[in-house]
């Protein structure tokens, strides 16, 4: 398990900031439009209008555009400042992520809200969600050392 750990280490810094602030941003971009598609499905279809041509098109585009900016947002300001303090602190430690995701929270929910209240609920949220999985050993998934197959390893016996 470290040394799986360890490889991860050693390959996230083959990256520089500015290239994991990219990735992280691109990646909340992609899955943003995702979720956004996926809410604008569940949404009521707005009614016809006589200037607007295919209304319910539209407005999923700009659910999928208005996810997809937030996600990308949240995830380039997480990454962005998350590498920024680890520069400063020379420290690699759960501060690093946690500072990160309150920044992030903060800063892209409470602005898109305009309450300060939501802002320092989201960042204390992301904050302590960003700490608990870099604390657990990066990962949410417990090695039991159990494999999983797509398909059972023992054989059937003829009266089944």
């Amino acid at each position: 398990m470290d040394a799986d750990l360890a490889d991860r280490r050693y390959l996230e810094d083959n990256d520089t900031p500015m290239m994991k602030t990219i990735k992280a941003a691109t990646t909340g971009f992609v899955t943003g439009t995702v979720f956004g598609t996926i809410v604008a499905t569940w949404k009521d279809v707005p009614r016809v209008e006589r200037n607007v041509a295919l209304p319910g098109l539209i407005r999923t585009l700009k659910m999928m555009g208005s996810h997809g900016l937030t996600f990308a947002a949240i995830g380039g300001v997480y990454i962005g400042v998350e590498q920024l303090v680890q520069h400063y602190r020379m420290k690699r430690d759960f501060v690093n992520g946690a500072v990160g995701g309150f920044v992030a929270g903060a800063s892209v929910i409470g602005f898109k809200n305009r309450s300060i209240s939501t802002a320092i609920s989201a960042g204390a949220a992301l904050a302590f969600t960003s700490a608990v999985i870099d604390i657990g050993g990066q990962t949410t998934r417990v090695d039991n050392g159990k494999e999983y197959y797509p398909y059972t390893t023992k054989k059937r016996s003829a009266v089944e």
